[in-house]
């Protein structure tokens, strides 16, 4: 099988290839190139069997178009995420989508609870001023978890990870969710809006779908407690930016921690910082002294990769057995 892998960063490539050696893989042939997959760039797949992509690049319908004449039947996903995938187009054409479903859950957890204490405590401030010799505590008092309230949004297998955190941390957790996770017997299961209001911390860990799309809107936002915190390491449009950032200007939020936002995607992973930004979302957010923004990097951790890369090659060789891996994507 020859896969050619879209997006390529020195980190991708290295894990990949370690993992690659280990001598089970070889008859899987990788090509690595740093273009992101996308409606211009799809013909380069002309001559192999499947495309490696990630959560940034674009699988629209007229990209799977192109992918099924260049001959591909499969798409490797390293990511948890496929809203940005036509599975419908996908489905119709007969290539195959394969995902990375739990490569690190305690990954991306501990780095929204990390998002989330440095927002609250100002860190990200007061690393700055140090570093110009200003040692003032103007602007950088902080507050405390022990003893509030964390609510999780989603509580798979990040959402869970997050709870056992914060219950850690010795705070009362409630979450909302489709179904209750009978392990978490400390969390209490309520209504989204109960969960909203009585939430000091809100961490979203639920994916991009029609229903879950802009579910934090002016509507929800008044649902909330007055300074509550927000985080969001999930799928950026879980949030209208526009009604979120009105709610900061209103004064609604203690602090905001981000890993992901609108208009990311062309931008995230990238280094910009010798370019003007054509889109205004980041500027206006970074703005703002109680925000925090990361650049999707949840999942970037040694244990996550290494899990992504293992699977990933997997999921390559299932396909080419004809097994199943439990990781195919399919339609509802």
């Amino acid at each position: 099988m020859k896969i050619l892998f879209f997006g390529t960063k020195s980190y991708d490539k290295k894990f990949f290839e370690e993992t690659w050696q280990n001598g089970r893989y070889h008859e899987i042939k990788i090509e690595y190139i740093d273009v992101l997959l996308g409606p211009e760039t799809a013909v380069l797949a002309g001559g192999y069997d499947a495309v490696c992509a990630f959560v940034n690049m674009n699988l629209g319908t007229s990209v799977i178009e192109t992918l099924h004449k260049c001959g591909v039947k499969l798409i490797l996903m390293r990511c948890a995420g496929y809203n940005n995938v036509d599975l419908e187009a996908a489905e119709r054409y007969g290539i195959t989508v394969m995902r990375v479903p739990g490569y690190s859950p305690e990954a991306v957890a501990e780095h929204a609870m990390a998002l989330a204490l440095t927002a609250i405590r100002h860190t990200h401030k007061a690393y700055v001023r140090v570093r110009e010799n200003d040692f003032s505590l103007n602007g950088l008092m902080g507050i405390t978890l022990n003893g509030k309230t964390a609510g999780i949004i989603g509580t798979g297998k990040i959402g869970s990870a997050m709870a056992k955190i914060c219950h850690g941390f010795g705070m009362n957790v409630i979450a909302y969710d489709k179904y209750n996770n009978s392990e978490l017997n400390f969390v209490k299961y309520m209504s989204l809006e109960e969960v909203l209001g009585q939430s000091d911390l809100i961490s979203l860990h639920c994916p991009l779908t029609e229903e879950t799309f802009h579910l934090i809107n002016s509507k929800t936002i008044a649902m909330m407690k007055s300074n509550v915190t927000l985080i969001n390491t999930s799928r950026g449009s879980l949030i209208k930016t526009e009604d979120l950032i009105n709610g900061i200007r209103d004064g609604r939020f203690f602090a905001v921690g981000l890993d992901v936002y609108e208009e990311e995607t062309g931008s995230v992973y990238e280094n910009l910082s010798d370019s003007i930004l054509q889109h205004s979302t980041v500027a206006r957010l970074l703005s703002f002294p109680n925000v925090c923004v990361t650049s999707h990097q949840g999942f970037f951790a040694r244990e996550a990769l290494e899990a992504i890369s293992r699977t990933t090659l997997d999921n390559a060789l299932c396909f080419m057995t004809g097994k199943e891996s439990g990781n195919e994507v399919r339609t509802i």
